[in-house]
């Protein structure tokens, strides 16, 4: 009677272990898919001669923002705000190593690849931010890495020739993404004259929440401002866009998240 219920146990933890792997695999599979979906984007940000131009665009536009600013008279201890990852410094080489892994974001493999400080400068923006010093307008950079890669990310900058790369202009994220407060806290010191992100949120939180219609009409209702104050950037790899599309819930399944994804497009 042992040795049946001995065998009868071992067949019971075998097919325990036969399901685990299965939805181990079905797991591995749905990211797998999700991620190969996001190969064209990422194509597209590292190769397109339309990705450097648009950045060239946009940062001129920056400029062109600023000047107009400072010719309205005199502005005291001027500043302008920039995020860094798809903004001041480009991380598509580490969508492009999840992509052949056929992983998505898990922050400790984003953790491990700030840790290198080996992102480039993207296209135009060295420029507007020299010029914005030698114009006196002080340059600061809000971004959503952990503060526990402030060290690299400083080293990062400095090694790519950014002015201000130093503790008292890099504000990271300690406990939320939410960049609120830390825009509050330039705010008490300076007058920010331009924002420049690739997310909305860059700007105001008020974009995090989005409806229906992801957000657009929420643009179009406040777009003079936004023309007016902030420079979008193009990121087709990720951001609140992809978690508009979730309904802002990453923990969901992967298998959920690709139904999501398809229920999202439009076609005939």
């Amino acid at each position: 009677m042992k040795r049946i219920n001995y065998i009868y146990f071992l067949l019971i933890l075998t097919a325990l272990a036969a399901c685990q792997q299965t939805a181990k695999q079905e797991k591995t599979d749905y990211e797998a898919e999700i991620a190969k979906e996001l190969g064209g984007a990422v194509l597209w940000y590292q190769t397109s001669a339309e990705m450097h131009l648009s950045y060239l665009q946009a940062y001129r536009y920056a400029q062109l923002l600023l000047d107009e600013k400072l010719s309205q008279g005199e502005v005291e201890n001027p500043a302008v705000v920039l995020d860094i990852d798809e903004t001041v410094l480009d991380n598509s080489p580490y969508q492009g190593r999840l992509l052949e892994e056929g992983k998505l974001y898990a922050s400790e493999s984003w953790m491990d690849w700030t840790k290198r400080g080996k992102a480039k400068a993207l296209p135009g923006v060295k420029k507007f931010v020299v010029y914005a010093k030698e114009k006196g307008v002080e340059v600061i950079y809000i971004s959503n890495r952990s503060v526990k890669v402030l060290g690299p990310t400083i080293q990062n900058l400095k090694d790519e020739g950014f002015p201000n790369a130093d503790s008292a202009y890099v504000f990271l994220k300690e406990e939320t993404s939410d960049k609120t407060n830390r825009r509050a806290t330039v705010s008490d010191d300076y007058n920010i004259l331009v924002f420049v992100g690739d997310n909305l949120t860059d700007y105001s939180q008020l974009y995090a929440d989005r409806d229906e219609d992801w957000g657009k009409q929420l643009v179009e209702k406040n777009k003079e401002e936004l023309l007016n104050n902030f420079v979008m950037l193009p990121n087709p790899m990720y951001g609140e866009w992809e978690g508009a599309v979730y309904r802002h819930d990453y923990k969901q399944p992967d298998s959920v998240k690709l139904e999501m994804r398809k229920e999202a497009l439009n076609s005939y």
